[in-house]
């Protein structure tokens, strides 16, 4: 695993091993003093040419927790203002010897492009309308540690999908996991084509919303508005909003979730925003661990193959060792 670009790139072995790992930060997060050695003397370069308050900090945090060397890359301070390209921007950071870039580009596919350009490892922050790799692997780790699994879970995710790269992480994190997704929501905000999308339409939320174990809310940007895809911020909420009035018809132990930042108001009323079935702070936690245990997976003794072991042959008298085996015994060494 040198880079994550896509979760299309995740089998779900992957997936549970990331979340072994993510308990394993878990864990270390919890300690009176939470950073372990494990990334010492690696360079992780933070490459934000979008702008984000969450997915910055979470990296951030993440790579100093694992004591690596954290450079910020300021879009508004550097040469791309002045016209350089993309790629000798690329090329210039890889030269000073870092050993991941984390990108977060609004074209999509230019977390892949960039991975051609450097020997680094590439991490997508997220990229477009295409996709948003740890953001899924968080949603998914959060509703994984209150149900145990997604097998058998139905979530409906709402909102606008055509133009969200978290809608297309998340579907194909949820199914491989074993969930049922509808996506919900006008049909002007859907994508052209669904063919190959693993997933049901609605566009009636409250024939959904008493069904589902958990709903994800996506926010909806005003450019959308202006764009003619629906007709008012009052119809949306009225017809696509989750209000009071349905949240009140959700199961006892559903879970409502969003990637933020909330619109409060459109996709999702002020008290249900602050209900206690709402684990959008629980979703901001998770960044941390899972980003720790992605940027671990990268550029630490974690990698895995895709059966997530180690490749060595198993035998009665030694089995195979597993990531999460490596991650634990090289955690214990390093402190």
């Amino acid at each position: 695993m040198k880079h994550l670009i896509s979760t299309d790139d995740l089998t779900r072995t992957d997936l549970e091993q990331l979340f072994g790992l993510t308990d394993n930060f878990a864990r270390i997060l919890e300690r009176p003093i939470p950073k372990v050695p494990a990334l010492r003397g690696k360079t992780v370069v933070l490459a934000f040419f979008e702008d984000s308050t969450r997915t910055r900090t979470s990296f951030d945090l993440a790579a100093r927790r694992l004591s690596a060397d954290v450079v910020n890359f300021s879009v508004s301070q550097s040469s791309t203002k002045k016209g350089e390209s993309l790629r000798d921007t690329v090329e210039t950071i890889s030269a000073m010897s870092v050993d991941a870039i984390v990108v977060r580009h609004s074209s999509s596919g230019a977390p892949q492009q960039i991975a051609q350009w450097t020997d680094a490892s590439v991490v997508n922050a997220g990229d477009g309308w295409h996709q948003h790799p740890t953001q899924a692997l968080l949603d998914a780790y959060t509703i994984r540690r209150r149900f145990g699994s997604l097998d058998g879970l139905n979530i409906a995710i709402c909102g606008d999908i055509n133009h969200s790269r978290v809608a297309r992480s998340d579907v194909d994190t949820f199914t491989k996991l074993g969930a049922a997704v509808t996506l919900v929501g006008p049909r002007t905000l859907m994508p052209p084509d669904l063919d190959g999308w693993p997933v049901t339409v609605s566009s009636d939320f409250d024939a959904v919303v008493g069904e589902v174990d958990v709903v994800y809310l996506l926010r909806i940007q005003q450019e959308r508005l202006t764009a003619g895809l629906f007709p008012s911020v009052r119809e949306y909420r009225n017809r696509w909003g989750l209000t009071t009035e349905r949240a009140a018809r959700l199961k006892p132990d559903a879970l409502i979730m969003h990637p933020g930042p909330m619109n409060r108001g459109v996709e999702i009323d002020p008290e249900v925003a602050d209900d206690d079935r709402a684990v959008v702070l629980d979703q901001v936690a998770a960044g941390v661990p899972t980003r720790m245990a992605v940027l671990y997976s990268v550029l630490g003794p974690g990698q895995f193959d895709d059966d997530g072991q180690t490749g060595a042959a198993s035998t009665p008298e030694k089995p195979v060792e597993t990531a999460v085996d490596r991650t634990e015994k090289h955690l214990e060494e390093s402190l």
